[in-house]
């Protein structure tokens, strides 16, 4: 927030004199004041709002770890045999076992090719007539065309504002189609235009304004295709012990097999073996024991500095540690110490192994319950929920970052007209102080000694 009045050790038009502005720094002191006040508050909150998106970041991903144990993902994992065809992963009622994958092709998305363009990037193409061009998603057999009921049409717009092959790709990704400008090793370009994957996401693009336009965008199966395809949009096809499975996606869930996650990356053969034990569930707990002590350090950390006595923090550390203190849904303090699970003085928790290990071997299955169940209210499944209601967009934690975004954005503007009112304020006093200086009808010196140096209002951020 600084004034283009400087001190100079001279008169002239380049700053003012030293004497004239010790007195403007000191008639000026109560609004450097206020200023500085101002400017402590927008650092004070620029830095709230940072630690308040630590929290829910830190809260977010431990809450991401803890749904992944949620019913049968705690006890089971799946394996690849051949990765280089597809990566699986157990997500919850997997049934443990060998299922045979013939992954026939994979999902992909329709890539059309316009002509190439004379002019370079930024050269004009077509007269600049205002021309609207719409986008349907559907599917088609070569012939026709059957939009598929479920995406909406995209509308693009291109006139003299935007009719440059750059412009028209910009337009066409702010209606959430990806258009790109690709240069040919003969130094020409094109526009290339990649759709979603899935047979159902094929395009049919149809061109009313500019006769340019529509020579260059339009393409219908069933008509007009000035565009090339050079790739058609299809499913993934897949066979699971012999059974065929279509997805419009490469990543599979639970369709292909129950409880697992299918990511396929090429067509050919695999094995995805499904195996449940109890080594499983002690590995799977220690990595939410070790979740859960991250996000504590975090929110520790946080305590005690950027969020101290913070009410959305303070809520966060209280409710995320009333399970290991009171027990609720099938969870039981006691059972939990049993197994060697336990809290230290500063919230984090501890794994006994031998009392974990024992329990496993005793009886695995209710170890897991305490942390999963069929109607999630199991340990992990408690403190899933409870992440996710902390970073709701209701949660306390969501109404202060934006109330906080909120007041920079008041103080912000606030600094800006204080900026502009003091430097004028600081200009006059300027003037008015070295024309009396000038004439003798008053005293640059103001009772002030020494030097002035710097700029007038460094002192104001």
């Amino acid at each position: 927030m600084a004034t283009s009045i400087s001190s100079t050790t001279g008169s002239t038009s380049a700053g003012v004199s030293t004497d004239v502005y010790n007195r403007i720094q000191q008639t000026m002191a109560p609004q450097a004041n206020a200023a500085a006040k101002l400017n402590a508050s927008i650092t004070k909150d620029q830095t709230k709002l940072s630690a308040l998106g630590q929290l829910q970041s830190a809260l977010a991903n431990f809450q991401q770890i803890a749904a992944s144990l949620s019913g049968n993902g705690l006890s089971t994992s799946a394996a690849s045999s051949a990765k280089t065809v597809l990566t699986a992963a157990s997500t919850g009622a997997a049934k443990a076992g060998t299922y045979a994958i013939d992954v026939k092709q994979l999902a992909q998305g329709q890539f059309l090719t316009s002509e190439e363009f004379a002019a370079g990037t930024d050269g004009k193409v077509g007269s600049g007539a205002t021309t609207t061009v719409k986008i349907d998603f559907g599917s088609s057999d070569g012939k026709a065309f059957t939009t598929n009921g479920t995406a909406s049409s995209k509308s693009v717009t291109i006139d003299s504002s935007n009719n440059t092959p750059e412009g028209i790709a910009a337009a066409f990704k702010a209606a959430g189609v990806d258009v790109s400008v690709v240069k040919g090793d003969n130094g020409k370009y094109s526009l290339s235009i990649a759709g979603q994957p899935g047979a159902n996401n094929s395009m049919r693009i149809s061109v009313s304004g500019d006769a340019t336009l529509k020579n260059l965008l339009a393409y219908d199966t069933a008509g007009t295709q000035k565009l090339k395809q050079s790739t058609a949009a299809q499913d993934a096809i897949l066979l699971v012990d012999g059974k065929e499975i279509k997805s419009a996606s490469n990543s599979i869930k639970d369709s292909a097999i129950g409880g697992a996650t299918l990511n396929l990356v090429a067509a050919g053969k695999s094995d995805v073996t499904i195996t449940q034990s109890s080594s499983q569930i002690g590995d799977n707990l220690k990595a939410f024991v070790s979740a859960y002590n991250d996000l504590n350090a975090k929110m520790l950390k946080l305590q005690k500095g950027d969020l101290k006595s913070d009410t959305a923090l303070n809520q966060a550390i209280n409710q995320m540690s009333m399970l290991f203190k009171t027990g609720g849904g099938t969870v039981s303090v006691t059972k939990l110490a049993a197994i060697g699970l336990s809290q230290d003085k500063d919230g984090n928790l501890k794994v006994d192994d031998k009392k974990l290990q024992a329990a496993l071997t005793a009886d695995s299955s209710s170890v897991a319950k305490l942390f999963t169940t069929e109607d999630k209210r199991g340990l992990a499944d408690l403190l899933s929920a409870k992440a996710s209601s902390l970073t709701s967009t209701n949660s306390v934690l969501s109404k202060q970052t934006s109330l906080t975004t909120n007041e920079i954005t008041s103080l912000t503007s606030k600094k800006a007209s204080m900026t502009k009112a003091l430097t004028a304020q600081a200009n006059a006093l300027a003037a008015l102080y070295t024309a009396q200086a000038q004439t003798g009808a008053g005293s640059a010196l103001n009772g002030l000694g020494g030097k002035g140096t710097g700029t007038l209002f460094d002192m104001l951020g």
